[in-house]
């Protein structure tokens, strides 16, 4: 990913912490002119309408397809995405007024078919508080015809303490429910709250879930108004993983919020295939000809870093686990419950293994690190998994260990043995006010954990708050293991008898999350779609 600088500037005068307000009253920045047409020469199924970015061939010019993305932004730094229909070199400007009066060119990337014409950059060197507005502009390589322009924009984290206002969910586009007629909802109800950044806590895409152009419930029938070959079988080759990405960005929502918010991206197994792990057999699964678990995760990983703006880490490319700090108030540790653990299993093991981890000692090391070293008020902990919801490889059966509770309720066991771990180091080292956001089981939750309650006692009290699906099936609620003392104070789902519901059954879920900088309280709010306020609660923060 190519790396500039950006000469930081001070906020210039007219352009005031509230700017961003003014800007969701009107249009979004870099919203499309979307309309309804029928997709040609794509093999689309007849009928298919498209809500998605206009790619007229007019006049034969260069086309953004799918919008543009910011992401991992950091006080002094930001990545930014797009992608065009063929071979181009983009220009990349910057300005810090959303007319581009001061625009620069910072940089002329070249998008070629080897990233499907993707491109992403990290603009570096720029000032803490500051919005950033950016625009790419491309030019065919082949002709030097020059295509229209797409702007997006995001502020850089403070360096100072402020209110901060964020949100955080999970699941987009999984069981086949794809982009109907109303859209994937739950991404413009979080726009309206106009959050600094947004965290995608894992299953970004469902490259395991075929869509169809209909599907039933109980109740309806379901239209997916919008579908492309990728996203009609599983996802096998690069260009079918890297197709269910650009199909999540052919819906308005998710483009808007893209492009006025920063997303923070982790990823879990539908990346992939469901419940991958290094022991996944697809041997008796005939969807797939392509029988390679690990070739499978090579094709998944380099999409994931090819479609999304993830920052790239020298020490170890494809690298998901890091930390983001959001001023004084906020650090936010990313983990990555999955390039690392060993196969699925029973998670009986009484010692910690490359058979039994979930973490791997790499990222842990790095971890406890990273939390005693943070002199944050806040530390998030954004895991892509829940702690104490039982999760089974095989739901039927009730067998496997798919997430970190074994179902046991005993002392930590298996993968518990990490987090057992980890929850000591943090209580023993002093580490306060860690809070715990994560999403994976399709509803949403606030869980509490104490040792009072517990197998394994040796740990602080914490929180852990979980929501989902953004654009999924809602199931849940899941049975909760003992072992670290959970108790539900708050829970959302269908019910057993009522398992994937449609998003338009409204049971789709997001948390916002609010800091107030003069009484460092932090406030969690558990939403649905429909913008409803279901669970609300303050923190008080635990003085060092």
């Amino acid at each position: 990913m190519p790396s500039l600088t950006l000469p930081a500037r001070r906020r210039p005068t007219g352009s005031p912490d509230g700017a961003l307000t003014g800007h969701l009253k009107g249009r979004l920045i870099g919203s499309p002119c979307v309309t309804r047409r029928t997709l040609l020469g794509t093999g689309v199924s007849v009928g298919a309408m498209l809500a998605m970015p206009a790619i007229s061939r007019a006049g034969d010019r260069p086309v953004l397809t799918h919008g543009v993305q910011s992401g991992d932004v950091q006080a002094d730094r930001g990545v930014v995405w797009t992608r065009v229909d063929r071979p181009s070199r983009l220009r990349l400007e910057v300005s810090t007024t959303e007319g581009f009066a001061d625009a620069r060119t910072v940089a002329m990337l070249d998008a070629l078919p080897e990233s499907d014409h993707a491109a992403k950059c990290l603009l570096d060197g720029l000032a803490p508080d500051q919005t950033v507005f950016y625009r790419f502009t491309p030019e065919s390589l082949d002709d030097g015809t020059v295509g229209e322009a797409l702007t997006g924009r995001f502020r850089s984290a403070p360096s100072e303490a402020r209110n901060i206002r964020f949100v955080w969910s999970g699941d987009t586009a999984g069981q086949g429910w794809g982009i109907d007629e109303a859209g994937m909802r739950t991404y413009a109800t979080m726009a309206r709250h106009e959050p600094e950044f947004f965290i995608h806590s894992g299953d970004t895409i469902y490259a395991d879930g075929p869509m169809q152009e209909s599907q039933d419930f109980d109740g309806g029938s379901w239209k997916n108004t919008v579908l492309i070959p990728e996203v009609t079988k599983v996802a096998e080759t690069l260009d079918e993983f890297r197709g269910r990405y650009k199909y999540n960005l052919m819906d308005s929502h998710v483009r808007d919020l893209a492009a006025i918010c920063p997303t923070f991206f982790q990823w879990d197994d539908h990346e992939v295939v469901n419940n991958w792990s290094p022991g996944k057999d697809l041997t008796a699964d005939d969807r797939y000809g392509v029988k390679s678990i690990q070739t499978l995760r090579a094709r998944a990983a380099r999409a994931f870093h090819e479609m999304l703006p993830v920052a790239y880490v020298p020490a170890e490319p494809g690298r998901i686990y890091r930390k983001m700090s959001w001023g004084p108030l906020l650090d936010i540790f990313f983990l990555d419950l999955r390039s690392y653990r060993g196969a699925n299993s029973d998670g009986m093991q009484e010692a910690v293994t490359p058979d039994s981890q979930v973490l791997g000692a790499a990222q842990m090391d790095w971890l406890k690190g990273a939390l005693k070293a943070s002199t944050a008020t806040w530390k998030v902990i954004a895991c892509d998994m829940p702690i104490g919801i039982i999760v089974w490889d095989n739901f039927k059966e009730q067998k496997g260990v798919e997430a970190v509770a074994n179902g046991d309720d005993g002392p930590a066991r298996g993968r518990e043995l990490e987090f057992a771990d980890l929850l000591r180091f943090i209580r023993d080292e002093g580490v306060r006010n860690t809070v715990w956001l994560t999403a994976d089981v399709h509803y949403t939750a606030a869980n509490h954990y104490s040792p009072d309650r517990a197998a394994f006692q040796e740990f602080a009290p914490f929180w852990e708050f979980v929501s989902g699906p953004l654009h999924a099936g809602t199931f849940g609620p899941g049975e909760m293991d003992k072992t670290f003392g959970p108790e539900v104070r708050f829970v959302k789902a269908p019910g057993a008898d009522k398992q994937n519901l449609p998003p338009s059954a409204g049971m789709q879920f997001f948390g916002l999350v609010d800091i107030d900088a003069a009484t460092k309280q932090m406030k969690v709010r558990l939403m649905d779609v429909g913008d409803t306020e279901l669970w609300s609660i303050t923190l008080d923060p635990e003085a060092a």
